[in-house]
């Protein structure tokens, strides 16, 4: 038996620029963390040779090509599995909620796999065969960031070059800086789901007449390395992230709706500084700068969704069990 974990992550900016429309032409760059909420993996002989697959239904295919989850089935191709096989999948927070699951999942399943292979790979053998998997054979709307978040883990500014190429590179910061800034991140889950592919399939199309606020969300990814190695006045991402916002929502109508926006606003009135919507949008978890003493006063104003704790997490998907 084989067991992955791999943590989820929240985007701070630069969102929609790992996306090969833009990347293509401007680099695209994104800053993010991975968070100590994961999905878990196990992988498993079989005494048959079947295939049983467990996640939110459970699927038992006499094939490979039988298999309806279309993630698994081309995990199973690339790795040249044809059967006798148990895969399960348990996760600490919903799909389709904007901390990137799907990607998580591919990198996971993939990290499992690969072990129960007795194949060692690494963080950017993992990032680039879940890109391949979810956007070249799949052809989902989606970009590359929450691959290579998953992957290699941390506090991380992730650049997207034309020749496809991505560097991953870990925001340097004082660790009381970097601790402050985590205690000032507050997470809500709105408990809408909603297909990141339909809001980035819009977004995908509409990335030529979005060009300006694409690199307006980018270069704010600069700010928040120079906040962060400067640590004297770290209210200012709060003020960064609103001014995300505010540019995020005109790539697509999707992103946001009244609900949200509702949401957005009690959320100012009630000591945050700044946030956003995690993900494509539309629903799903939302993140708030709020500096300590108003925390209180925000998790009450927001009493109606669900508040979830977090803690920022230095690693990226690894084998936790071998048997």
């Amino acid at each position: 038996m084989i067991i992955s974990k791999t943590p989820f992550r929240i985007s701070f900016f630069g969102g929609g620029t790992d996306l090969k429309e833009y990347y293509i032409n401007n680099t695209g760059i994104v800053a993010s963390t991975t968070i100590d909420k994961y999905i878990y993996i196990t992988v498993n002989k079989r005494f048959d040779n079947s295939i049983r697959i467990s996640y939110s239904k459970t699927e038992i295919a006499e094939k490979r090509d039988d298999i309806q989850h279309p993630i698994v089935k081309e995990a199973l191709k690339l790795l040249d599995i044809d059967g006798g096989i148990e895969i399960t999948s348990i996760a600490d927070i919903p799909a389709k909620t904007g901390l990137g699951s799907s990607s998580t999942f591919t990198v996971g399943l993939l990290n499992a796999l690969y072990a129960y292979k007795g194949i060692y790979v690494n963080a950017e053998t993992l990032a680039k065969k879940a890109c391949e998997i979810e956007i070249d054979i799949l052809k989902e709307p989606i970009g590359k960031q929450d691959q290579y978040a998953a992957a290699y883990g941390g506090l991380n500014s992730i650049r997207f070059n034309s020749d496809e190429t991505v560097f991953v590179d870990p925001i340097i910061c004082n660790k009381d800086i970097k601790y402050e800034f985590e205690n000032n991140l507050l997470l809500f889950y709105t408990g809408i789901t909603r297909s990141a592919g339909e809001i980035l399939g819009s977004q995908k199309k509409n990335t030529s007449n979005n060009i300006e606020n694409l690199t307006s969300m980018k270069l704010l990814v600069d700010d928040l390395k120079q906040i962060l190695s400067e640590g004297n006045n770290l209210k200012q991402i709060g003020e960064k992230l609103n001014d995300s916002w505010l540019f995020k929502r005109k790539l697509s109508n999707n992103i946001s709706n009244n609900f949200i926006d509702s949401i957005y606003n009690l959320a100012i009135n009630n000591g945050a500084i700044g946030g956003k919507v995690l993900g494509a949008g539309g629903g799903g978890f939302l993140l708030f700068y709020c500096e300590p003493h108003n925390h209180k006063q925000l998790i009450y104003a927001l009493k109606d969704l669900k508040y979830v704790p977090f803690n920022f997490e230095s690693q990226g998907s690894k084998i936790i069990f071998v048997d």
